[in-house]
């Protein structure tokens, strides 16, 4: 895939290494080295949904920098625009209980990582995308790599937005300052709740928080509700997608982002958003069945069968 320039999906953000293991921390534990992060586990699912994907992001110079863009490719990711910087590479420490709940411990500040910006943005290949897609994680590693997404949010002719709320990086009245300032260019936010609409925008309930990102410009919002499935409103009005029950739960790490990742391959590939929507509830819904952020990416044809199994 090197040298091309017209990918479907183009994502920004920070690979890391992720170090997970199912006991607590201490030492001695044994562990397992793999590659994930939001944009990692998003462009896997963006990939295995159809979509041609490239990542823009800033990995380290070293082996495990090395590490990062071999699992990149192995997940159908062009890591073309994948800057490679001396430094440190983000890091974080996960782990999982046997009912799937999660502990995490990240190693990121001043990683290479964070230290994306507008020059790594090439405008030619996000104005081309089919769409683009970042997130609040992203926004919130340092004022370059928010303003990068900024930048390529406004240059894409589509533009998906996972805000992603993560109070270890930022206060929630700075996540949403952002949302505010970004909703006018997004095509789609996917905010989650409860938790994360009331954080942000002081709503606890779907549709009046839809109502609210729409008030700022976004031009359809899906809020993820968990077991309870998600509420889409667009300007043609709501539709309700029922959730769609995992075979297994092993760990619940990634599963939103493999839902925004899904949702903007399937955009960017012709599904209208209802269509879009049904298979990222089914994507992250099989994802759970996995350890880690990419443990188990379903295929397009995985996760139109485990949608289908439920609704039939």
């Amino acid at each position: 895939m090197a040298g091309n320039r017209n990918f479907d999906v183009v994502l920004l953000g920070e690979p890391l290494i992720e170090i997970s293991t199912t006991e607590p921390f201490a030492n001695g534990t044994s562990s397992v080295l793999g590659v994930s992060g939001d944009v990692v586990n998003a462009g896997a699912a963006a990939a295995a949904a159809g979509a041609s994907v490239a990542l823009i992001a800033r990995v380290s110079n070293d082996e495990l920098g090395d590490a990062v863009c071999e699992r990149i490719r192995e997940l159908g990711i062009d890591d073309t625009y994948v800057r490679r910087v001396d430094g440190q590479q983000g890091v974080y420490f996960l782990h999982i209980d046997p009912k799937g709940q999660r502990q995490f411990s990240y190693a990121r500040s001043g990683s290479v990582g964070s230290q994306l910006d507008v020059s790594d943005v090439p405008v030619d290949v996000v104005e081309s995308a089919g769409a683009v897609l970042a997130s609040g994680i992203t926004v919130a590693l340092s004022d370059s790599a928010r303003r990068a997404v900024l930048f390529a949010a406004r240059k894409a002719s589509t533009f998906v937005y996972d805000p992603n709320f993560r109070p270890r990086l930022t206060t929630a009245a700075h996540a949403a300052d952002f949302l505010r300032e970004i909703a006018p260019q997004c095509a789609v936010v996917v905010p989650s709740a409860p938790g994360e609409i009331d954080a942000l925008l002081g709503i606890e309930e779907p549709l009046a928080a839809a109502a609210q990102l729409r008030d700022w410009g976004a031009r359809s919002v899906a809020v993820t509700r968990g077991a309870d499935g998600v509420t889409v409103v667009t300007e043609d009005g709501v539709h309700d997608q029922p959730s769609v029950p995992a075979l297994d739960v092993v760990d619940q790490t990634g599963a939103g982002d493999v839902f925004a990742g899904t949702l903007t391959g399937r955009l960017a590939v012709g599904d209208d958003l209802v269509e879009a929507v049904g298979l990222a509830a089914s994507a992250a819904s099989l994802s759970v069945g996995g350890r880690g952020g990419t443990g188990l990416i379903g295929s397009l044809e995985q996760v139109r069968a485990h949608r289908d199994s439920v609704t039939a």
